[in-house]
């Protein structure tokens, strides 16, 4: 009766405090039970992967649609009945609990009789990966997305499809290894040879017939990457493919034929060539042979530009072609998508649908791994890719391509076949130029001629040439300054001459290659009096100029920049730079390989882009200047650039001319370019918060994974070392045991303790050794104690030190027994270091004899205070002739026998040991290490003498078991240490970095992925200063065209002079902008990351605020350009990848459910989206 009692209060909307969270992203959820602080909302919906449950229809909406069925059914006067009517619904809860039937597990198999096909029997079969999606397995047994939006980019919700082979399951700490050791490992290791391999080319078969053993590592371990050898001639290729996926109308080379034979055995290849020597062909029969197997094939390029081209050239040839980059989408189910590496990146850790289709992807221009920005995202790339997935590399020759290839091999588990071509097509003459004027327009001299000769005779004939026009102060010193500015006017004179010089001798088209933008600009605008083209000519070049431009509203076609190039054009003039709005570049482009550009001013990345090839090529000067100082040309970067000189059936050989404008080059430098060697592949392989975040919400893949298969950690030789700590432990294991008992027990401590104390020493000994007085005090007459295999804690006094400082030996007069002279009479305790805790000096127990030997320095254990007078030629020479058998038996020299009664007599007066120099106080060595170790050294030394095990009659030969025993334990934890993830370069950065994350709650304690870290991983660039921004609201109070504004600091990179004027709150923006940055920065600097706060601050630029604003606000083109002095070029390129950040800003809103900003981010997008920055490419059309 009691208990009904109790009054409970009612029920309100805090008592319940449950919210359902998505853990991850593999559709787990949790129950938060603690209650929410009452101004904080509940976590947004949309970490729920299907929203909310479901909840009943509004009733507005209910009647009207009972209205629009039946309209006499409302009342006209009295609404609100009908609402009455409408509220008595029947509630059924049940219809919450509705939930799709999972997946069956089983199915029914039936069992028959063999002969006469009768039913026996029916079995239950468990079916295997039934409940598996793409949020929660990697397997590509999973079924498809039903979302076809998703299926192309994939989400950022999905796991990735499983790159490489797993050898640690998902949960488990370390994997299992069942392949049989003896019989499989050796079978295997036969089959790698009998790799199909050409006629004609022996493939990598032993030289000696014989198999490899384990001890022959070298010749293992080369296995991955294949070599193929494109001297052989390949006679019976068109009976190995009869009918090939793709017919070329012309026969074809060497390497392309070796390559065609790889791909149409489905094997991984890499081809390094010249630019024009047709890698091409290679990429062509892979996008047949994908269409003939109705498979996809992947084309990547690590440029726009490229990809555009690339997409227009394909397009004619296959016709089912696709390009995705970031702003453009055509065609996307093609069988041959094109797109930029980045997309590929996001695709493989969003788990694309595409990729499971995927037979081959291109990589086009490999070398760009070394770009220090974006390299990392071609190994990460080549990591992430699934292994049905086959691999062509395209790149410029590299020296280092089998090592490259050994690495991708190794990662990939299967064969790359490496073809390397260093033939040109179109042989190369390298010619200097020293005209100025039309008297002296034909000084062209050949420095390098097509075979490769470098001809001195050219160079000198070139210094004498400009020697006649140079001052006299010149003539006698030299031209080391060929670096000096000229004036624009001698430039122009320069340019002039050569340009009438070739066009009178047919050597157009030209490409100039200038390093810099404004200088480009100028030598073209000084040509303002040349005319290389002819009437009709002209009217072909007006007609396509109009055409292309056609697109452009009328404002835009009356840019500056378009009127200046028009002209330039007519007269077959251009400039191509970063600098130039992009669809003129691409008109400049179609001009040029249509032969109507005569002249083209280019910067370097002209030389990155597709196949242009010129009839010359001109260095309009050999430094560049790469963004910290000015430098000479890698002979990488010149062979790429002069490699565009010869069109390929049309020029016999390509002409490259160097001008010589101020002076002629250095010929050692000329020579190191020209000749050099090209610039290595190497990794720039760093940790990206974005990779570190896209595997940490996926169990199965560990950051650590992908370190250790980057390119920077392939040095790393796993199989070697694990061959090696097999062999270790089984040594160990058959040692004879340690007697560690009584009296020894002490044997390990004393070894680890005479371990430190021999360290301690050895550094002290360098220390001194390296310092000014320890040299002095080791001179010729000083006194000092040996020890040494021969000689135990014996007097000796130097005669003589070696001058060479890396190895210094000391040659000194030692006493030791009679009949000890050779060193025959091995101390047996000589290994056991007795003299560390035994200072008592020797004395000879019969008469005192002597010997002159060279020590080492860790001979001489103390520098003693005394010194002798000694003759040291004299003991020398007359130690060297009692060597002589014929003088064997002469009494020593006066020089010796003195030194030696002296040294024994010291030896008696001290028995206990001479007093030694002190490094510290009589050196007057003060660093930090070396008192450290002087007091450490006095420490040890006192603790040596409280050892039991010493007085051991067994010890000596105990202890060298210990020597032996610790030496191959200390082998084996080196060893383990460098197998180990400890040992991984970047193992330290990684830590910082996640440290960063989880103070940022990117990432919780256990390295789960949060909200935060799930918005981040949508955003490529600056994803923490993003990520930020967003959850700090930094937007909200920013109009749709000021927060673009705002962001436009993310994607511009220059400096600019001009001061932008801007709205207040934009300035506020920009304020609170870099006070976030500043926050994030001092944050990685606490972690230890070592990038100063004000280097990440600094890295956003605000330079484009200004243009950005007006710009999305309608202002045309041609008034912003007025605004900055930023070329209009780099306003589109930035504007247009200001686009893409606001997609990304839009997807993340919509993951954190802030509808408002996400139609804020459309409406910006939708305000810069027009006009001249967002005409569709010409070769997408």
């Amino acid at each position: 009766g009691e208990m009904e009692r109790i009054d409970l209060p009612p029920v309100g909307p805090t008592d319940l405090p449950l919210s359902l969270l998505e853990m991850g992203c593999s559709g787990r959820f949790e129950l938060i039970t603690h209650p929410q602080p009452n101004d904080q909302p509940l976590y947004p919906q949309s970490t729920l992967p299907h929203g909310l449950p479901p909840t009943s229809v509004g009733l507005e909406t209910e009647v009207e649609k009972r209205f629009l069925r039946d309209p006499a059914w409302l009342p006209i006067h009295d609404t609100d009945a009908a609402f009455h009517r409408l509220a008595e619904r029947d509630v059924r809860v049940d219809s919450l609990l509705h939930c799709s039937s999972s997946p069956l597990h089983s199915g029914i198999s039936v069992v028959r009789d063999p002969t006469t096909g009768m039913l026996l029997d029916f079995t239950e079969v468990l079916l295997g990966d039934t409940g598996i999606s793409a949020k929660n397995s990697m397997s590509l047994q999973r079924p498809p997305n039903p979302n076809p939006s998703e299926s192309l980019r994939g989400s950022n919700t999905n796991y990735p499809f499983l790159p490489g082979l797993l050898t640690v399951p998902p949960g488990l700490k370390v994997g299992m290894d069942f392949s049989d050791k003896g019989l499989n490992g050796h079978a295997l290791r036969e089959k790698t040879y009998d790799s199909p391999s050409t006629p004609g080319t022996p493939s990598t078969e032993k030289k000696d017939g014989g198999t490899t053993k384990p001890g022959e590592g070298h010749e293992e371990r080369k296995r991955w990457a294949i070599p193929v050898d494109i001297t052989s001639p390949c006679d019976d290729f068109y009976k190995r493919i009869p009918n090939p996926a793709f017919k070329y109308p012309f026969e074809l080379d060497m390497f392309q034929k070796q390559a065609v034979l790889r791909l149409e055995a489905h094997e991984s290849v890499f081809v390094a060539a010249h630019t024009s020597a047709g890698k091409t062909v290679v990429a062509e029969y892979a996008i047949a042979l994908s269409q003939k197997h109705m498979t996809r094939t992947i084309y990547t390029s690590p440029i726009k530009a490229l990809s555009n081209q690339k997409f227009r050239d394909f397009k004619t040839t296959f016709g089912d072609v696709g390009l995705l980059t970031g702003d453009v989408q055509l065609s996307p189910e093609a069988s041959c998508l094109i797109m930029t590496t980045e997309i590929l990146r996001s695709m493989l850790y969003n788990g694309s649908e595409v990729i499971r289709d995927l037979e081959w992807v291109i990589f086009d221009e490999v070398h760009y791994i070394n770009d220090a920005e974006r390299g990392v995202v071609w190994e990460e790339v080549l990591i992430m890719l699934p292994d049905h997935v086959s691999i062509i590399l395209l790149s410029a020759t590299v020296p280092n391509a089998v090592e490259f290839s050994e690495w991708i091999g190794r990662i990939k588990k299967k064969h790359i076949y490496v073809i390397s071509t260093a033939k040109r097509p179109v042989p190369l003459e390298h010619y200097l130029y020293t005209g100025n004027s039309t008297k002296t327009q034909k000084e062209m001299f050949l420095l390098l001629d097509p075979t490769g000769n470098f001809q001195t005779k050219g160079y000198y004939s070139a210094i004498d040439a400009k020697k006649e026009r140079t001052s006299k102060h010149a003539q006698s010193f030299g031209t080391k300054n060929a670096s000096q500015k000229t004036t624009p006017n001698q430039d122009r004179a320069v340019w002039l001459s050569l340009l009438h010089f070739l066009s009178q001798r047919q050597q157009t088209p030209v490409v100039a290659f200038t390093f810099s933008r404004t200088r480009c600009d100028d030598n073209a605008r000084s040509l303002a009096s040349m005319d290389l083209t002819s009437s009709g000519e002209k009217s072909d070049i007006h007609s396509f100029f109009q055409k292309s431009l056609s697109r452009l509203r009328g404002g835009d076609r009356q840019l500056p920049q378009i009127l200046l190039m028009r002209d330039l054009l007519k007269r077959g003039i251009a400039v191509h730079h970063s600098g130039i709005l992009p669809i003129l570049k691409e008109v400049i482009e179609m001009l040029f390989s249509r032969g109507l550009v005569k002249v083209l001013f280019a910067t370097e990345t002209f030389a990155m882009g597709v196949n242009m090839p010129a009839r010359t090529v001109v260095f309009d000067s050999i430094r560049k200047h790469d963004g910290t100082g000015f430098r000479n040309l890698l002979p990488g970067e010149y062979i790429q650039m002069a490699g565009r000189a010869g069109r390929r059936g049309l020029d016999a050989t390509g002409t490259v001319i160097i001008l010589c404008k101020s002076g002629v080059h250095d010929m050692g430098e000329l020579h190191v370019m020209m000749l050099g060697k090209p610039t290595v592949l190497q990794s720039q392989f760093r940790l990206t918060y974005t990779m570190i975040l896209n595997l940490l919400r996926v169990e199965a893949l560990r950051v650590t994974d992908m370190m250790r298969r980057s390119f920077s950690e392939s040095h790393r030789d796993t199989q070697a070392h694990e061959q090696q700590i097999g062999q270790l432990k089984q040594t160990l294991s058959s040692l004879p045991p340690l007697d560690t008992e009584g009296q020894l027990s002490d044997l390990l401590p004393y070894y680890y303790t005479v371990t430190e104390l021999r360290i301690t020493a050895e550094a002290l000994q360098c220390a001194v050794l390296g310092s000014v007085n320890g040299l002095k005090a080791l001179s010729v007459g000083r006194v000092v104690v040996v020890n040494n295999k021969q000689h135990f804690n014996a007097l000796g006094v130097l005669l003589q030190v070696s001058s060479d400082s890396v190895n210094r030996t000391f040659t000194a007069l030692v006493i030791c027994e009679k009949g000890n002279e050779e060193g025959g009479g091995d101390s047996p305790n000589a290994s056991a270091f007795p003299h560390l805790y035994n200072t008592a000096l020797f004395l000879p127990d019969g008469p005192c004899s002597h010997t002159v030997q060279k020590l080492k320095l860790q001979d001489v254990s103390a520098i003693t205070v005394k010194t002798l007078k000694v003759i040291p030629d004299r003991i020398i020479d007359n130690y060297n002739k009692r060597q002589q058998p014929r003088f064997r038996l002469d009494p020593p020299g006066q020089a010796i026998s003195t030194a030696t009664q002296e040294l024994l007599r010291l030896a008696e007066a001290n028995p206990g040991g001479v007093v030694t120099l002190d490094a510290v106080n009589d050196l007057q060595l003060k660093s930090v290490d070396v008192v450290e170790g002087t007091m450490r050294l006095r420490l040890l030394q006192d603790s040596l003498k409280d050892f039991n095990c010493i007085h051991s009659p067994t010890f000596s030969e105990q202890f060298l078991r210990v020597q032996e025993r610790m030496s191959v334990q200390e082998e084996l934890d080196k060893l383990l240490f460098l197998v180990s993830d400890q040992s991984l370069s970047l193992l330290p950065e990684y830590h910082q970095r996640i440290k960063v994350l989880q103070s940022l709650q990117y990432v919780d304690n256990s390295g789960a992925v949060q909200l935060k870290g799930r918005v981040a991983c949508q955003i490529s660039s600056h994803e923490l200063l993003l990520t930020e921004l967003l959850f700090e609201n930094a937007l909200s109070p920013l109009a749709p065209e000021e927060s673009a504004a705002l962001l436009s600091c993310l994607v511009f990179q220059q400096k600019t002079q001009v001061e932008p004027h801007i709205t207040n709150t934009l300035q506020e923006g920009i304020e609170r902008v870099l006070a976030v940055a500043q926050r994030i920065g001092e944050l990685q600097r606490d972690c230890g990351i070592t990038q100063t706060a004000e280097e990440f601050v600094g890295q956003f630029k605000f330079g484009l605020t200004e243009v950005v604003y007006c710009w999305a606000r309608g202002m045309p083109f041609a008034e912003i350009a007025q605004l900055t002095d930023v070329q209009e070029g780099t306003v589109v390129r930035c504007i247009q990848r200001l686009d893409e950040v606001l997609k990304e800003v839009r997807q993340a809103a919509r993951i954190v459910g802030d509808s408002v900003l996400g139609s804020k981010m459309e409406k910006a997008s939708l305000a810069i989206r027009r006009d001249i920055v967002f005409t569709a490419s010409l070769y997408t059309h």
